[in-house]
Parts: C-alpha cells; sequence; structure tokens
C-alpha cells in the first residue's frame, strides 16, 4: 500500500495543553498558515495538565518565568470569552484564591530578596512576619516559621477547561488534529524534513514543534536530539479535615508540600523528587498517610483527623538540567525542530505564554513580546543551567 504524504507549514507533536496553545497562537499570528497537531490520545487520559491543581502563580526568580505568569494569568482571567468557539464558551472556572509561600527563618532573606524582584517586574506580593501569618491564617502553626510571601492576585482554573477550550478554538482558526503517535522521524544534515506515524502516515512540514510533555526526551531522540526531560510520578490528593479550616490559598513550603481549598476540603500533596523516572501511573494509596498529612498536620493541626477521599497519580516533565522550560529552536542542527517542554510542573500556568513564545519564533523567526532566549536550547548544548531558585 502506498502511503501519501500530508504537507503541512508547521506540524505541532503533541496535543495537549501547550501544543494546542501553540496552534492557537500561530493561527492568530498567521492565519494562513497549514497546521496539524499529532496527539495519540484524543482522550488525554494520561495528559499531565488534566491530573494537575491546575494552579497559576507569579512567585518565580526567573524573570522569563514571572512574564509569563503574568500574561498568562491575565489570559485566563479572560478565556471564556477569548476562547469562545463556534458560539461556544469555554469555561474554565477561574478561582482567584492567591498564593502562599511560606519558609524557615534560614530561608527568610532568600524570600525576601524574591520578593523585592518579582515587585519590580510588577507582581503584587505581600511579604508576611509570623504574627502576620498568624492573624491572616489562624488555623496555622507558625512557630517555626521565619515568614511568607502571599501573592492575592494569583489562583487556579479547571485544567480540562483550559485544554478544550485552546484545542476547540485552534480547530475552528483551522488546526488540523490527527490521532497517531509519532514513531520515526526523517531528517537531513541541517533540517527535520518528515515524520513518519504508527500507522504509517507520512507527516511533511516546514517547522516541527516539540510540545510532548513528559514524553518529550523519547521525542527528541527520534530526530537525533539530545533533550534530558524525564517523567517523574506525583500525586494528588483530596482530603477534608476533622475540624473546619478557613478557606486557604495555595500553600507551598521547601520541603515541597503544596495544597489549596478546593469546594469544601483541600486538594494537593507532597512531590517526592527524588523518585524513580519512568511513565508510571500506579497509585501508592499509603502515600498520603506516610507522607503528606504528617506534613499538613503539623503546619495545620486541624488535619490532625484528616480523611483522604481520593489519591491520583500524573506525571511532570522534568528538566534534568535545571528544572525549567525548554523554549527555542535546534539553531546548531535542526533549525526548523523547536521544543516548548520541560516545565517541571508549571506547564499549564505558562502554556498561553509559550505558546505565544514558540508561534512568534516560527512566524517572524524571533521572540517578540518575552524574550525567553535564556530558556532556549543553547544552554542543554553547553551544559550550562540556567536554574529557577523559587519554591518548585
Amino acid at each position: 500500500m502506498t502511503t501519501t504524504a500530508q504537507n503541512f507549514d508547521v506540524a505541532i507533536i503533541g496535543g495537549g495543553i501547550i501544543g494546542s496553545s501553540t496552534a492557537y497562537f500561530l493561527l492568530k499570528e498567521d492565519p494562513s498558515l497549514s497546521i496539524c497537531v499529532i496527539e495519540p490520545d484524543s482522550t488525554y487520559e494520561f495528559a499531565s495538565a488534566l491530573r494537575s491543581s491546575g494552579g497559576c502563580r507569579v512567585q518565580f526568580t526567573g524573570k522569563e518565568n514571572i512574564a509569563m505568569s503574568l500574561f498568562s494569568i491575565d489570559f485566563i482571567k479572560n478565556f471564556e470569552k477569548t476562547m469562545t468557539a463556534n458560539g461556544r464558551p469555554a469555561p474554565v472556572d477561574w478561582v482567584q484564591g492567591g498564593y502562599l509561600f511560606i519558609v524557615p527563618p534560614e530561608n527568610l532573606q532568600a524570600l525576601e530578596r524574591n520578593v523585592a524582584f518579582q515587585k519590580s517586574q510588577g507582581c503584587v506580593v505581600d511579604l508576611l512576619s509570623p504574627s502576620e501569618l498568624k492573624e491572616k491564617f489562624p488555623s496555622m502553626y507558625v512557630d517555626d516559621l521565619g515568614g511568607g510571601a502571599h501573592t492575592p492576585e494569583d489562583g487556579w482554573c479547571d485544567p480540562n477547561g483550559l485544554l478544550w477550550g485552546f484545542r476547540r478554538k485552534a480547530v475552528e482558526l483551522g488546526a488540523k488534529f490527527i490521532d497517531g503517535k509519532v514513531a520515526g522521524a526523517q531528517v537531513t544534515l541541517n533540517q527535520a524534513k518528515s515524520v513518519t506515524l504508527d500507522d504509517g502516515q507520512v507527516i511533511n512540514a516546514t517547522h516541527f514543534v516539540n510540545a510532548t510533555g513528559a514524553w518529550s526526551g523519547q521525542v527528541a531522540e527520534l530526530f537525533g536530539m539530545n533533550l534530558p526531560i524525564s517523567p517523574v510520578r506525583r500525586f494528588e490528593h483530596y482530603f477534608t479535615p476533622a475540624t473546619p479550616v478557613e478557606h486557604l490559598p495555595y500553600v507551598k513550603d521547601v520541603a515541597r508540600l503544596a495544597f489549596r481549598s478546593e469546594g469544601n476540603g483541600f486538594s494537593g500533596g507532597l512531590v517526592d523528587g527524588s523518585v524513580t523516572r519512568g511513565f508510571n501511573f500506579d497509585v501508592d494509596h499509603d502515600y498520603f498517610e506516610n507522607v503528606v498529612w504528617p506534613a499538613v498536620a503539623h503546619r495545620f493541626p486541624a488535619f490532625e483527623g484528616a480523611k483522604c477521599h481520593r489519591t491520583w497519580s500524573g506525571l511532570y516533565e522534568v528538566n534534568e538540567l535545571d528544572g525549567n522550560a525548554v523554549i527555542g529552536s535546534w539553531n546548531s542542527r535542526l533549525p526548523n525542530l523547536h521544543t516548548v517542554a520541560g516545565f517541571s510542573g508549571h506547564g499549564m500556568m505558562h502554556a498561553p505564554a509559550a505558546g505565544r513564545g514558540i508561534a512568534e519564533l516560527i512566524v517572524h523567526g524571533r521572540f517578540q513580546t518575552i524574550d525567553m532566549t535564556a530558556l532556549g536550547y543553547e544552554r542543554v548544548e553547553q551544559n550550562k543551567p540556567y536554574p529557577e531558585l523559587g519554591i518548585l
């Protein structure tokens, strides 16, 4: 059987929240482009964003991350109207619940430095002493804390609504979604030419975008590219306290405890960054009781009698070099291969800005709104980490 190749201006590999955002922004930049988005699972059963808590915050130390957050949060606030497709609004249930980073005394100086920088970048951040924390959040145990940073304009949204809003709007604008998994890539000395799908389909394109999240390292290998991005399993839990607790922002600490109010209960977890890498979705139903519950109950004694109602797993796409996203082109080898991956847990919140950035790079040959050059692939080639120094 002879397979007829399909030809596109841009082939986006990965139809999750990043890939769909990229398709949308490409067509906003240049409506004449022919774009396909290749996605192996249109149910998105294992998509990382849909297994996340949907948080969006400005508390970073990298200016690019802060700028992406500021744009993305504003974009998400207006998402329902902006992404109306074929007369259908795109609700994402934005909750401006705020974020709260808390640190022990030995980390206070770093937190103060971070807050000063965030304010210089246009963020609204309140530095709170332990007594101010206690006044604002009476259920919190603060005796071992040095302080906290509260960003009241941060919040969270529904990742499923965000993904499908981007996807439906991209389709309305002309993007073609193709069911399939990329199984091979054809390249010359200095150009990516085509990809072959697992069913034999061949896709030719002028530009290729790797937006496959936790799978991006494997996809990069098909092009001969070394991309140090690994899948790391993490758990989310929905739990309730034994006695009432005030409505809480998204609370995060240096041990990577992270949870927030969710309806009548709370949602969150505690990431184990040392866990074995791999595509593992098995759920450890003892993890909450053994790891999360002691940390939550220490910080908020009302959770001493907490009940965990549900636990689910998802993947972080961890950039092993420095924990920051790789956003850019492979300029030294295949300049028409573009990567937007490795967000290490920040993919959903940065999807709007990252998608826009890659679109600008493809259409105009350079970043036009947020300069993301420092997040390019060159630092991987040179083994020069560009780390995020805030709480991850």
